[in-house]
């Protein structure tokens, strides 16, 4: 099984003791904020706006929150293990090429939940000291899961890899984000999914 990102339990501070009160209150309406504004503005929003709208100084948000990268991190960490009940829940599908398109569909939502995301994403893929690594490994897991099923069932390309995949449907994110509403998700989606096929399922 996949390892799952670590659970979201009681804040500690630096020093490893939980925090006190004020502070726990402090992160909880900097993440509310967050939410909001790179829901509002997209995830390259300015931070100091996020402390402002969150009440807080700037130097308390960045206390919590040390980069872009580890306030993105806590506010999406929950739906990257939603991906992995997904996946696992998929791969003991019989239909493993429609299991593929609808995870690929999947990873696309939650990529474009904010403007910007996907292009925070992708180099936090590769890039194991940023505070995104951990999230993103965990969808690189949920993604290796289906695609070795739809390989060993002989329905995807012996040679594809999640990385692969994971660059693909990065990139189809990128490109409907940045195209709108002239995009055709549904259409990028199936001709990369032909191109992940075995022949043999195509």
């Amino acid at each position: 099984m996949a390892a799952r990102p670590a659970a979201q339990t009681t804040p500690t501070s630096a020093t490893g003791r939980p925090m006190r009160a004020d502070a726990r209150r402090n992160r909880e309406r900097i993440l509310a904020q967050a939410r909001d504004s790179f829901t509002e503005h997209g995830a390259d929003v300015l931070l100091d706006d996020v402390a402002r709208r969150a009440g807080v100084g700037v130097a308390t948000l960045y206390r919590h929150f040390p980069t872009r990268e580890a306030l993105l991190d806590a506010v999406v960490r929950e739906w990257y293990a939603a991906v992995l009940d997904e996946a696992e829940e998929l791969a003991a599908s019989p239909e493993l090429a429609a299991a593929l398109r609808t995870f690929m569909h999947s990873l696309v939502d939650h990529m474009s939940v904010y403007r910007g995301l996907v292009a925070a994403l992708v180099p936090s893929m590769h890039d194991q000291d940023s505070a995104l690594h951990p999230s993103c490994q965990v969808m690189a897991d949920a993604t290796e899961l289906l695609l070795d099923h739809a390989r060993r069932g002989g329905v995807a390309r012996a040679d594809a890899t999640a990385a692969e995949l994971l660059q693909l449907v990065s990139g189809v994110a990128w490109v409907c984000e940045q195209a709108g509403p002239s995009a055709d998700l549904d259409r990028l989606l199936d001709l990369t999914l032909t191109g992940l096929l075995a022949p043999a399922a195509r």
